[in-house]
């Protein structure tokens, strides 16, 4: 078996550390850092409240929106939103299904992202419908007004996909968390905490049964998992895929969207990662080599992107439609050029300072860099779908997308959404898999010995 050249985690700690270490935050009272980034967020939060009633109020004329660009900075952040989610499950279930031992100490964190970024993405699709109160109608159960949702529609498929992959996310996340629930009950002190916790933790007691039972589960959630990370991105893409507009019908969304989804998502883990073990004093759980190979991943991912840009560009150019080369040559040179170039630089060349060992290990440029790829990502749904409506067939149709107040508040309210929710996670729950961990520290320790000692 292959060990890697460096301990997953500071061979100094032991076991009984993990607990004392991971706990830390659950058991202390908030620091002045958490304080601050949680005013920030709940405040952005509660400003996106307070825009979701001024639209209910007023309409949708406040968003930018015209004719023909019915789609504008509300998709764009649910397309980005989704695509962030992917890291957790793949982290979570691929890795777990290969075996990966380096994903033990960034999987809970991951799969906590997930979910909420699957949640705060969901938001979207209901804040566009215009008439919110109605949203029961896109929901498939008989009714009295014998209406059904068009299943042909991928739009509907998202409804399926999406809530289908974050319910197994959450029970997957849910699972992982049982085992450490239960030591954080045995560490509680106060005796709301401990009922708090034991209800959480379902009488887990460490029985060899119930590891033989949480192994299986376990094991069966990834499995199902696995596909769901191939196919929601792909069933969003279709959302523009099956359509006949110029820019979008193409058949290399749904791997190009998948493999764009692991580029974002992996970057987002990073930016909490390097925080996360910062704040928390987790940098000898967290190591170098978890954020190494997520910045591998990455780098890999972007070259997949960047292929898929190539690709999109040579097939209108070699089609010979005259719609389709228009298209793409508008998102390169007309008025939304900056929003193209800056995805190109962000998602092509940024990533590129990866081939460099140094610089893929240097906390202030993964950090920068993970920061430049979300950036790119998020105006690359802006390109995709704006350039492709806003010059159609006909030129009479033709319009400017110029983003409103309450566009932009909306793309801050998600973002305040998002880290209210994952603040409130990193202090109430253990943001490393501790039982997890436990066992790579014995495979660590099992490593050096065999390096030390040669016969």
């Amino acid at each position: 078996m292959d060990f890697e050249k460096e301990p997953l985690i500071n061979p100094a700690k032991k076991i009984a550390d993990v607990n004392s270490d991971v706990c830390r935050p659950l058991e202390s009272f908030p620091t002045r850092a958490w304080t601050v980034a949680f005013g920030i967020s709940v405040s952005l939060f509660l400003m996106g409240i307070g825009l979701i009633v001024y639209q209910l109020k007023v309409g949708m004329g406040v968003w930018g929106l015209n004719h023909p660009v019915g789609w504008g900075i509300d998709i764009t952040n649910f397309v980005f939103w989704i695509g962030i989610g992917h890291a957790g499950t793949l982290i979570s279930a691929i890795l777990h299904l290969f075996r990966q031992r380096w994903r033990t100490s960034i999987n809970r964190a991951a799969e906590a992202m997930t979910i909420f970024a699957v949640m705060t993405a969901g938001l979207f699709p209901l804040i566009h419908l215009g008439r919110n109160w109605f949203f029961f109608w896109l929901l498939p159960y008989p009714n009295l007004r014998n209406l059904w949702v068009n299943f042909r529609s991928p739009l509907l498929w998202d409804v399926f996909a999406v809530s289908t992959y974050f319910t197994i996310s959450l029970v997957f996340w849910y699972m992982g968390l049982i085992p450490d629930f239960a030591s954080v009950r045995d560490r509680a002190k106060n005796r709301i905490r401990k009922i708090v916790y034991s209800l959480l933790a379902l009488g887990w007691r460490g029985s060899q049964r119930h590891w033989n039972h949480y192994e299986t589960a376990y094991l069966i959630l990834a499995g199902l998992s696995t596909p769901l990370v191939l196919s929601v991105h792909s069933i969003v893409s279709f959302d523009f895929a099956v359509s006949i507009l110029p820019g979008w019908h193409t058949t290399i969304f749904p791997p190009y969207f998948v493999a764009g989804a692991i580029f974002s998502g992996f970057a987002m883990v990073v930016t909490l990662l390097v925080i996360v073990r910062k704040v928390f004093g987790l940098e000898d759980y967290i190591t170098m080599v978890h954020l190494e190979n997520m910045n591998k991943i990455i780098l890999v991912t972007g070259m997949m992107v960047g292929y898929a840009y190539a690709c999109e560009f040579f097939t209108a150019w070699y089609s010979g439609n005259t719609y389709e080369w228009f298209t793409f040559k508008n998102r390169a040179l007309g008025p939304y050029a900056w929003a193209y170039w800056t995805m190109i630089f962000s998602n092509v060349a940024a990533p590129q300072v990866f081939w460099v060992k140094k610089w893929r290990r240097s906390i202030p440029i993964m950090f920068v860099l993970s920061l430049i790829i979300n950036i790119g990502m998020w105006f690359e749904r802006f390109t995709i779908i704006v350039t492709s409506l806003h010059r159609d067939f006909l030129p009479v149709n033709w319009d400017q997308y110029i983003p409103t107040f309450v566009d932009w508040g909306y793309t801050l309210f998600s973002f305040g959404f998002f880290f209210t929710f994952f603040l409130i996670f990193c202090r109430l729950f253990p943001t490393i898999a501790m039982s997890e961990v436990k066992a790579t520290m014995h495979t660590g320790r099992k490593t050096e010995q065999e390096h030390e000692f040669v016969f």
